[in-house]
């Protein structure tokens, strides 16, 4: 079984970090941590994230985003494409 969150020590032995490493990337954005008194803890879904194991909401609405934009932009030139 899973945990749903986990600390800052638990999550730099699964990165192969140290918890200044841990610290520097939920101060840069790279890694979605709450704040918890003084402490912060990560979600399961931050860290499978952080690992590469998983996309979360936010990249995938980008993803969406730019897709978007080629069909809007390149959508006749992809049909042709698709023809050849």
């Amino acid at each position: 079984m899973t945990k749903k969150y986990y600390s800052t020590t638990e999550v730099a032995h699964i990165l192969h970090i140290s918890r200044v490493g841990v610290f520097n990337r939920i101060k840069k954005g790279k890694l979605k941590a709450e704040k918890v008194g003084r402490n912060y803890i990560v979600s399961h879904e931050n860290l499978l994230e952080a690992l590469g194991k998983s996309i979360g909401q936010e990249k995938k609405d980008n993803i969406e985003k730019a897709l978007n934009k080629a069909i809007a932009d390149y959508g006749e030139v992809f049909k042709l494409l698709g023809k050849e």
